[in-house]
């Protein structure tokens, strides 16, 4: 049965403009649901849009994975006018109807997990439902325009805790056979389950305000993931990490970038003991590539815009955890993995934002001993780690 996750998405916004690239917590907006799609048991998820600067990033930036797929959609059908429905026809009859169950995600619910998208798929192909919708419940007291009570006696005003509520659609997750969405050419239809989710995903973002509260949600949701184990990895930002955010130029292009030695010496000392150094940037220079060789750095990665969703898979791929990652980065690109890792480091003179949210707020700056600190912290966190284990 194959499973295909359908991201649609359109270049124009009139709400906030061009919402779907603005960053959020340092990332495009739609990457915060795309990653958990890809994280997901969906088979395939074709992103369907008519911004060609989103297709060449997705085609960039993915390409550690071939479960994402870009489509260009027709500008007929990525007006201000056009019925999400058309679009997913339009789609559909693109693929030729290739897939069992249809699962529509919206990027505007960014607060999306991965689990919520299995629940979903569950119903479908476990539970026998034709469709799947997802919801929230509210406890709210809902009132019609006459006055008069929709979801509740005005005279036997229940308690919180004994009322039942009201499950409201939030827009964030629909899932549907292909024999259901033929038939009926709408999102779901037939026999239609529910996935109950997080009342703060009812939140949708029409305003910038409402943006600056899903921002801060999703910092929060990520730090309360955080949990302690022994550091088996340094990830490091280079620019304003390795260096000290200065980049010279001659009339060539890029010239020189200043880098401090005794960093060098402390990510030695790191991999002696079994910590292994990883550097993530968004930066394709030769410069960086050629004094990471010369530290025998091999996991170097240059030109990595979302770096939060390739450490999932790099972190993924060595069947380890993001409890199992220290990370130091300077600016707001690296601010989901600051929120997200086990331990996070800034150095002193990283962007306020980073370091507003960052674990540890180094002494030393960038380019000037922020790396050796960090390195010295690691190895005195391990060592009481592992002596802690082994006194139970």
């Amino acid at each position: 049965m194959k499973k295909i996750g359908l991201i649609p998405l359109r270049k124009n916004s009139k709400g906030i403009p061009g919402k779907n690239k603005k960053k959020m917590v340092g990332r495009p907006l739609f990457s915060w649901v795309l990653t958990e799609a890809i994280f997901s048991e969906l088979d395939q998820v074709y992103v369907f849009t008519d911004d060609l600067e989103i297709i060449a990033f997705i085609e960039k930036e993915y390409s550690w994975t071939s479960k994402v797929i870009p489509i260009l959609r027709n500008e007929e059908n990525a007006s201000d006018t056009a019925s999400t429905e058309s679009a997913m026809l339009e789609f559909s009859e693109k693929i030729n109807h290739n897939y069992s169950v249809l699962c529509l995600l919206q990027a505007t619910s960014p607060l999306t997990l991965a689990t919520d998208i299995n629940i979903a798929l569950e119903k479908i192909t476990k539970e026998s439902y034709d469709g799947v919708v997802s919801v929230v419940k509210t406890h709210r007291f809902i009132w019609g325009k006459e006055g008069e009570p929709i979801n509740y006696d005005v005279f036997n005003r229940p308690r919180r805790q004994d009322f039942e509520g009201l499950l409201i659609e939030n827009g964030a997750v629909y899932c549907t056979t292909k024999a259901a969405f033929i038939d009926s050419k709408n999102r779901v239809s037939g026999k239609i389950g529910l996935v109950e989710m997080a009342e703060e995903t009812l939140m949708e973002i029409d305003s910038l305000s409402d943006w600056d509260s899903i921002e801060t949600l999703l910092i929060n949701r990520q730090k309360s993931k955080k949990q302690n184990q022994r550091i088996d990895f340094l990830v490091l930002d280079v620019d304003g990490v390795f260096t000290d955010g200065c980049v010279y130029y001659s009339q060539d292009g890029e010239m020189a970038k200043k880098f401090d030695m005794r960093d060098g010496m402390g990510l030695e000392i790191l991999r002696q003991n079994n910590v292994e150094v990883v550097a993530l940037t968004s930066e394709d220079s030769k410069l960086v590539a050629q004094r990471m060789k010369k530290l025998q750095i091999e996991n170097t990665f240059l030109g990595v815009k979302d770096k939060y969703s390739f450490l999932k898979h790099f972190i993924a791929s060595r069947n380890s955890s993001f409890a199992a990652v220290a990370y130091v980065g300077d600016d707001v690109n690296d601010l989901t993995n600051i929120c997200s890792v086990g331990w996070s480091f800034a150095p002193a003179n990283a962007v306020d934002v980073v370091k507003m949210n960052a674990d540890i707020v180094l002494s030393h700056h960038s380019g000037n001993g922020a790396i050796r600190e960090t390195c010295e912290m690691i190895m005195k966190y391990n060592k009481r780690y592992e002596m802690s284990r082994s006194e139970k």
